[in-house]
């Protein structure tokens, strides 16, 4: 059996890490195992499943707090369990000195996927950014990108114009999210929203997603679809100041926050369009995953284009104001039935089992 030890900051419900477990539920484990290396002394919330199915969990100071010991540790994990493969999840150059510190383990194979097109980091993440921006084109043996926006900002435009990059699609379960009214009226029922008009995001609670301008948008439908409820799944640091800005904005009575769900197709279901201003994206999980289930979608211009793989998505530029969106959501509306996206998403290669077998053969060179 081949290990591959995959480096992340955790294993909560980021869109990485999300793809991470469902390209690790569609894999062979017989003949392949992911191990994780987190910077938390919290239990994530995939952890458990981890260690079900296999995979160890390993743990290490956030470098912010002991950067020499972070490094430490993690060349230890490598040496002491003889890692050959080892993956870096994240977007800033600065992450690829932890595949030289994998490399002083022993470990040959330093492979790294861009997980995003832009950082929040500020003004000093920026700068570190660019000033070791050649080690992801020179460290990594295997480059992978879910879009070409996030292979340029990890690896440069050089690496993608070459071919040095491969392109890994962020795939589904695609059974999973093939449109079922019953289950729309269920959630729909339980949810006391049967005859709303429900605009749904799914994201974390932070920065990248623009939550204030969406609740803006949120405010500005509301004058046009009074009866209009607005759905937000996921959690974070921010949630205190979105609740605070959406009383503020008298929208808090139409906000139905759910926090982190499970049941993430079902939801999509019970929506009516799927709204996503985020400041950037590498590859929108939530996005391809509302298309699955035949949501149409209205998201930033600043998201690229290779996100639209249904015709379903329409791309606002943010400048554009809160009540411009929200006119163009209320018009974007077409009513039921939904299509079946199944053949769509087969034929761009959005299926999750093609993608772990592509991922397996890129990772152990097959």
């Amino acid at each position: 059996m081949k290990r591959l030890l995959c480096i992340v900051s955790s294993m909560n419900t980021g869109g990485a890490e999300t793809f991470l477990m469902k390209l690790y539920r569609a894999i062979d484990t017989n003949m392949y195992q992911l191990d994780f290396c987190v910077a938390s002394d919290h239990e994530g919330y995939y952890e458990k499943e981890i260690i079900e199915r296999g995979g160890k969990i390993f743990r290490r100071p956030v470098k912010s707090k002991n950067l020499l010991a972070a490094y430490k540790i993690l060349i230890k994990i490598v040496r002491d369990n003889h890692y050959d493969y080892v993956m870096r999840v994240g977007e800033h150059s600065f992450a690829a000195f932890d595949l030289l510190a994998a490399k002083l383990g022993g470990a040959k194979h330093l492979i790294m996927r861009s997980s995003n097109a832009g950082s929040s980091g500020g003004k000093i993440s920026n700068l570190l950014h660019k000033i070791f921006g050649f080690l992801p084109r020179i460290v990594p043996t295997v480059k992978i990108a879910p879009s070409r926006l996030a292979a340029e900002y990890t690896f440069g435009k050089l690496a993608v114009k070459n071919k040095n990059v491969f392109f890994l699609n962020n795939a589904i379960d695609v059974p999973q999210f093939i449109f079922n009214k019953k289950i729309r009226e269920k959630y729909r029922s339980e949810l006391d929203i049967e005859d709303k008009f429900v605009i749904g995001h799914v994201g974390r609670f932070s920065l990248q997603k623009n939550h204030k301008f969406l609740l803006e948008i949120f405010a500005e439908i509301k004058k046009i679809k009074p009866d209009s409820i607005f759905i937000l799944i996921g959690n974070g640091e921010l949630e205190p100041l979105i609740r605070e800005k959406a009383e503020c904005l008298g929208i808090l009575d139409n906000l139905k926050m759910l926090g982190i769900r499970s049941e993430i197709p079902e939801l999509m279901m019970a929506m009516d369009v799927f709204a996503f201003p985020s400041f950037y994206e590498g590859m929108p999980n939530t996005v391809i995953e509302a298309q699955a289930t035949g949501l149409r979608c209205v998201i930033a211009d600043t998201i690229t284009p290779e996100a639209n793989i249904t015709g379903l998505v329409k791309y606002l530029p943010l400048n554009a104001g809160a009540r411009y969106w929200a006119n163009i959501i209320c018009e974007y509306y077409q009513g039921y039935p939904r299509n079946d996206m199944t053949q769509a998403f087969y034929q761009v290669g959005y299926d999750i089992r093609s993608a772990a077998q592509f991922f397996t053969s890129i990772v152990f060179g097959l």
